[in-house]
């Protein structure tokens, strides 16, 4: 025994100051043994109660899936029962609906033929028409062919030169006789150097006349919009410019004349895209025309400057007049004098007749007054008088009545 406590005394490990022997080494193998087979037996009483449990779950289970079985047996004989059921009321139901999609086949089929028979008739109304509106369209082409002739016509009078200058006289000639009187102006009028321009218009107190051109080159013009191409386009630019300022340099030459002509001329361009073009892209011929004393107008400049021409002469024949208008003015301040006096007069009458009306609705209030008083006449018997009051220039009157004695109180005012 004591060898057998040596041996288990014997230490067979050492933890720090902690000294393990083999006796207390084989007691926690035992522990730890007596411990695993606790747990084993647990996991065993657990293992076998968990079988137990999982075969009475599947026992109820079992016999629940048969009662649901038996369950959706009855459901499906039920369920084939009510399917013949509704097979038989389809079956009914699609014998009606099928009678009814006949029946509406054969409506909407007449319907439809019906309303094809009058969209027939509408579309050959419609060709009936659309034909016509194609004569009318065809006249129109024939008339607009004839215009497209007219016109071409107008562009040959355009290119020929006298014909254009005739074109752009007779614009000239309705703007200036559609703006000034007869007799202020002159179309073809000779000079003394013998050159006739287009027109004269003769301005007030013996001033010189006022020359208008109409000879502008518009086959030049004519030429740049047909150019095609750089080069051509630069060439009839540069034929243009050389054209206008010729035509610049002959007006100032041949027609501003020191005492018959004005020292500025008109050269009138026809047209106001063609005004507008050369304004816009030669200015250097604008300012040319400046520096020689023309101006260049278009059929709107040259209207507005007839009609401060217009103005002008009128005010020209206002100041001959000048003296028969003062005359006239003299005898109106005279007129006006005398209407003066008059109306002061009758303002005078108004005053008087106003003191008078004043005059008469003093009486009137008096007279008022008076038959109110009268209207408070007191009666008493005789020996019996109302008590008198204190209002000036007050004098008592009695008269005698079946009644009594009446004390009438009558009260004088100024």
């Amino acid at each position: 025994m004591n060898e057998l406590s040596n041996v288990l005394a014997e230490p067979i490990a050492r933890f720090g100051a902690t000294v393990v022997t083999l006796g207390q080494a084989l007691l926690l193998g035992a522990a730890l043994f007596l411990i695993l087979l606790v747990v084993l037996v647990v996991a065993l009483w657990r293992s076998a109660h968990a079988r137990r449990l999982a075969a009475a779950e599947a026992a109820d289970h079992t016999r629940e899936m048969e009662g649901r079985m038996a369950s959706i047996m009855q459901a499906q004989a039920e369920m084939q029962g009510r399917l013949g059921t509704v097979a038989d009321v389809f079956g009914a139901r699609q014998a009606e609906l099928t009678q009814s999609l006949s029946q509406r086949l054969d409506a909407m089929t007449g319907r439809i033929g019906q309303t094809m028979a009058e969209q027939t008739r509408s579309t050959h109304e419609n060709l009936a028409k659309l034909q016509e509106r194609l004569a009318v369209i065809d006249t129109a082409q024939n008339n607009i062919q004839s215009l497209a002739g007219q016109v071409v016509q107008l562009q040959a009078i355009l290119s020929n030169k006298q014909t254009r200058g005739a074109f752009g006289q007779a614009r000239m000639e309705a703007i200036v006789a559609d703006g000034l009187p007869s007799g202020s102006y002159q179309f073809q009028a000779t000079l003394t150097n013998g050159n006739r321009p287009d027109c004269l218009v003769t301005m007030p107190n013996d001033s010189p006349s006022l020359v208008i051109d109409a000879k502008f080159p518009l086959e030049s013009w004519n030429a740049i919009r047909a150019a095609e191409g750089t080069d051509a386009q630069r060439a009839a630019t540069q034929s243009f410019r050389r054209d206008v300022e010729v035509h610049i340099r002959d007006i100032s030459e041949k027609y501003l004349l020191r005492g018959e002509t004005q020292d500025t001329a008109f050269m009138f361009v026809p047209s106001e895209s063609i005004f507008a073009e050369i304004h816009e892209n030669f200015e250097a011929l604008v300012q040319r025309a400046h520096r020689a004393r023309i101006v260049i107008v278009s059929p709107s400049l040259l209207m507005l400057s007839i009609q401060v021409i217009q103005a002008i002469l009128k005010d020209a024949r206002m100041r001959e007049q000048a003296h028969l208008i003062q005359g006239e003015v003299v005898r109106l301040m005279e007129d006006v004098g005398r209407l003066d006096e008059r109306v002061r007069k009758l303002q005078t009458h108004f005053g008087q007749a106003a003191k008078d009306i004043d005059d008469i609705l003093v009486s009137s209030n008096k007279v008022t007054r008076r038959g109110q008083k009268i209207e408070a006449l007191e009666f008493a018997a005789e020996g019996e008088f109302a008590q008198e009051t204190t209002e000036p220039k007050a004098s008592p009157r009695t008269v005698e009545s079946p009644q009594g004695t009446l004390r009438l109180r009558v009260v004088d005012e100024a």
